[in-house]
């Protein structure tokens, strides 16, 4: 894994400055990303820069060294991810003439776009990326995400240059750079825990959509195009679907899922398994372990709090199937201490509290091994989320209820106190308890006060329903949640959530958190279940193969089931969590009564202290509303940091 970095500058922003000095720094900036090596490339007639930092998981020699020139020396790339099949690739070119220098799918990448082109490569690849590419024949530069958005990648067109990079902090190093807090940005990250791509909290900076190019030259504007579209996918596979019976889906999917596996297998340099106990973690391990001729290393932390405590099924995972496991029970201390690096981590403002367990496993994981494997995206594909099911069926249920009738019941519902609701969750065997029952039920009260199914998906994954009302002077942006073509495409409510969640909470949530949290430590995370193979299979199947009767994750389970005995597995899904609530009103409570204060917030005069000052009394009187009140700690957090 690596990080890039670069620029065109076509107004001699860096006139006083080397361009070679210039990208240096910015690259340094990443250098968590690659610990391993750095370097430079640059043409001061084109004023054109690349920068890279390497961790080094292939060809561990100099030949894999970047920014990397083409034998014909037309292009330049700098290159931050992993192309799995580059193998493959490589014969294919082998037998066409050309030979290699070294051993790294750097190469190969580089010499199949001088062979193929740019367009004709990028479907070929299989793998996760962000590529900057100079074409030095056309003065023409292509920045390149992934088709899942695995890989970030951030570009600003500025006073007529561009420039790009991994993560934000790159940017700083940048002569003139002098970022404008987005505030409308702002209002979208309050409603999510993240801001929502392309938007940026900053004026004038972008993130590259996933499974898209732009090609920039001077004197032009840049342009994005897609090389794939998950859109277009989704709405051809609903649309053409054919029967398929389940026997048949479970080899196809196990036969696709071994290839991901294997084909993330391969490095140089020790991997291994981030096993939280649960479907998609176990499934993975599994098909490491099914495909290895000595124990796997697999990795779990656990927490005293039963109701967080994944690490005991794990452990059962782990000796079924013969790894070499670890686990480590985290002290809140040991977790307290990580939360004020949070802000620096992830550049933007970022409140999936979820990110606390995640680099905490990431730690643990880097003294061992430099490339883990882990089971995200699982539930995106197969239907995972309480909200899938839960929602679906209240709202298939009550559809034809009267507004009024509906808002009546979630309206009683909201009255019962979460707790009350949690005790009556203990009544049902442990087996089938539901974590955060209460909470849950408050979501989709919530929901239930909504006017049509997508109104009551945005509800679910809402954590402040009036964004524009905390942020002073903002426009919320309405992106994909809004767009009302997707209940034409994707008509029903389950798979549209599904859809909605790929798009969005998939790339910048689930994904952001796992590449900054890795990257931190300077670990490899590599996700097999949305290999895009993968995600095109899935969206054939049929959705009783993914939920039947309130029961999720069908097929995938079904795969599980060959190499895992089921009551092993066979369990509420309990998420990744870490017990902010409770935290909130005793450990964190000085600390975010600190950034909450009220004086502070109306000086600042970015947001409303009203509303947050009434969350938080409500919080500390034993209401949970610790998801939107860790989003405003996150950006007071982010702001004291970068902003101070």
């Amino acid at each position: 894994m690596c990080g890039i970095a670069g620029f065109i500058d076509t107004r001699g922003k860096t006139s006083t400055v080397p361009l070679s000095e210039t990208v240096r720094q910015m690259a340094a900036e990443l250098t968590h990303r690659g610990p391993d090596d750095s370097g430079e490339w640059y043409d001061d007639e084109q004023r054109i820069a690349l920068g890279h930092r390497r961790l080094a998981i292939l060809d561990l020699s100099s030949a894999g060294h970047q920014p990397m020139t083409s034998a014909s020396g037309r292009f330049v790339i700098a290159y931050n991810g992993e192309v799995y099949n580059f193998a493959e690739l490589r014969a294919e070119l082998a037998d066409v003439g050309l030979t290699f220098r070294g051993h790294s799918d750097t190469e190969v990448i580089l010499e199949a776009i001088s062979t193929w082109g740019l367009e004709k490569t990028l479907p070929r690849l299989i793998g996760m990326f962000a590529i900057a590419l100079w074409d030095k024949e056309r003065c023409e530069l292509s920045l390149v995400r992934d088709r899942l958005g695995i890989k970030p990648l951030y570009w600003g067109y500025l006073d007529g240059s561009l420039i790009f990079a991994s993560e934000l902090k790159a940017f700083r190093p940048y002569p003139g750079w002098h970022p404008t807090l987005n505030r409308d940005a702002i209002a979208a990250y309050l409603r999510h825990n993240y801001i929502p791509t392309p938007h940026c909290i900053y004026q004038g900076v972008h993130k590259l959509q996933p499974g898209c190019y732009l090609t920039f030259a001077v004197g032009r504007e840049p342009e994005i195009h897609h090389y794939w579209d998950f859109r277009d996918i989704a709405a051809r596979a609903v649309a053409d679907r054919r029967p398929i019976e389940a026997e048949e889906a479970e080899q196809t999917l196990d036969e696709l899922l071994r290839d991901a596996v294997s084909k993330r297998m391969v490095a140089d340099v020790p991997l291994g398994a981030l096993l939280s106990g649960g479907v998609d973690s176990s499934l993975v391990t599994a098909l490491m372990q099914a495909q290895s001729n000595r124990p796997i290393k697999s990795f779990s932390i656990g927490f005293a709090e039963a109701e967080y405590d994944e690490a005991p099924y794990a452990r059962k995972i782990a000796a079924h199937l013969g790894t070499d496991h670890t686990e480590l029970y985290v002290e809140p201390g040991h977790a307290l201490d990580i939360i004020p690096k949070i802000p620096q981590w992830y550049d933007e403002p970022f409140a999936d509290s979820s990110q606390i367990p995640t680099y905490l496993v990431c730690e643990l994981t880097r003294k061992h091994v430099t490339v883990a494997l882990s089971g995200d995206g699982g539930d995106e594909l197969f239907a995972g989320y309480n909200r899938y099911t839960l929602g679906a069926q209240i709202w298939h249920r009550t559809q034809f209820f009267p507004e009024f009738l509906r808002k009546a019941v979630g309206t009683n519902l909201r009255r019962i106190q979460e707790s009350s609701f949690d005790k009556l969750a203990k009544l049902l065997p442990s087996s089938r308890r539901p974590t955060l029952f209460g909470h849950k039920v408050h979501k989709l009260a919530d929901g239930l006060l909504r006017p049509d199914s997508d109104a009551m998906y945005r509800q679910l994954v809402t954590h402040w329903r009036d964004p524009n009302g905390i942020v002073i002077g903002a426009s919320e942006p309405q992106g994909h949640l809004w767009n009302p073509d997707y209940q034409k495409t994707i008509p029903e409510f389950t798979e549209r959530m599904q859809f909605l969640d790929t798009l969005t909470y998939l790339p910048d949530d689930i994904l952001t958190k796992v590449d900054r949290a890795s990257m931190a430590v300077s670990l490899e995370a590599r996700v097999p279940l949305i290999d895009h193979r993968v995600v095109e299979f899935a969206w054939q199947l049929p959705l009783h193969l993914k939920i039947h009767r309130g029961r999720s994750k069908i097929l995938l389970r079904r795969v599980l089931d060959r190499y895992v005995p089921r009551e092993m597995t066979d369990r509420p899904k309990m998420g990744f969590g870490v017990p902010i609530d409770l935290w909130l009103r005793d450990s964190l409570r000085d600390w975010a009564e600190s950034l909450l204060d009220e004086r502070r917030l109306r000086e600042q005069g970015l947001l409303d202290p009203a509303p947050i000052r009434e969350k938080w009394r409500a919080h500390l009187a034993g209401e949970n509303w610790a998801y939107p009140l860790w989003d405003v700690l996150m950006l007071q957090a982010w702001l004291d940091h970068y902003h101070p």
